[in-house]
Order: C-alpha cells, then structure tokens, then sequence
C-alpha cells in the first residue's frame, strides 16, 4: 500500500497543480471580464453574466485545443478526441471558476439584489477563489506561514489589481 501512494502522489500532485492553475486563471479571467461587461452592460446583470460564462467558455476551449495541439507534437503522436476530452476535463477548472461570481450576478437578473451589489459580490467572492487557490498553492509546496501568507497576498493582490480596473474604467 506504501508503495501505490508513493507512486500516485506525482498523480495527486499534478492533479492538485491543474485544480490550482486553472482556478486562478479561470478567477482572473472571469473578473477581467466581469469588468469589461460591466463597461458594456451597465445595467444588464444577466447580460453581463451571459458574458462571462461564454466568453470564459471559449477561451477554456481556445486554451484545451491549444493544451492537445502541444502534446500532440511534444509526445509525437497525432491528435486524437480521447486526448482532447482528458485536457477538457483536466482544464475544466478555468470554467468552474466563473461560477461564484456568476451566481450574484444571476441573482441580479432576476431582481433578488442591485447590479451593483451583484458586481461587489462577484469580484469578493473571486478574490475569496483567489486566496483560497493561494493557501492550496502553498499547501501543495508545503510553504511555512509567511510564505503562505506571501503567496494569498500575491494571489489576491492580482486580483485587486482588476478591482482597481474595475473602479477606473466604469466610474
């Protein structure tokens, strides 16, 4: 039994480095593009979330066919669907990502709270993803606690760097 963990732990590890990743990414593009929405549909919370399911969607699908295209020529082998299907589901945290802050701004749609209390949610419970993604970081590379710290604060802090895009852009 020893011996099987010791043998899936680069499995689990790597599995944890993809949840890790794609989380990120999928939380900073999410709110780059709760931004660039909330520029275009000022007062359409569900267009908004409209768009940043799809255009989150495409660029996951952009980023799985360009991930296979990749290892396709790394490993020397053709493309095949079963190889594009495993990335799919190994990427799909970048999608998984925009859901907590796509739910205030549904909840926004239908008429349950303000747009913009919707957008204030959306971009907190991002930067919740993004620590959170941070203390796994740190986890994962058995940070002490000041690197721990570090590591949510760098997180977190790109994050707000999209918070501030937000306030200059749309006021």
């Amino acid at each position: 039994m020893d011996d099987r963990r010791h043998v899936d732990a680069p499995h689990a590890r790597a599995a944890t480095a993809d949840r890790v990743a794609g989380f990120t990414y999928g939380t900073l593009v999410t709110l780059s593009m709760v931004i660039a929405g909330a520029k275009l549909y000022p007062d359409g919370p569900g267009q908004i979330a409209a768009f940043v399911v799809l255009t989150t969607v495409a660029l996951w699908l952009a980023h799985v066919y360009a991930r296979t295209i990749g290892q396709s020529v790394s490993h020397e082998r053709r493309l095949q669907l079963a190889g594009l299907r495993h990335i799919a589901r190994r990427e799909g945290a970048i999608v998984e990502a925009a859901l907590p802050p796509v739910v205030p701004l549904l909840l926004a749609a239908v008429g349950l709270i303000s747009t913009q209390l919707a957008l204030w949610v959306a971009f907190a419970l991002g930067l919740v993803v993004l620590a959170v993604q941070g203390v796994q970081f740190a986890r994962a590379e058995r940070l002490g606690l000041l690197r721990t710290c570090v590591a949510v604060t760098v997180n977190v802090g790109a994050g707000l760097v999209l918070v501030c895009m937000k306030l200059l852009l749309t006021h």
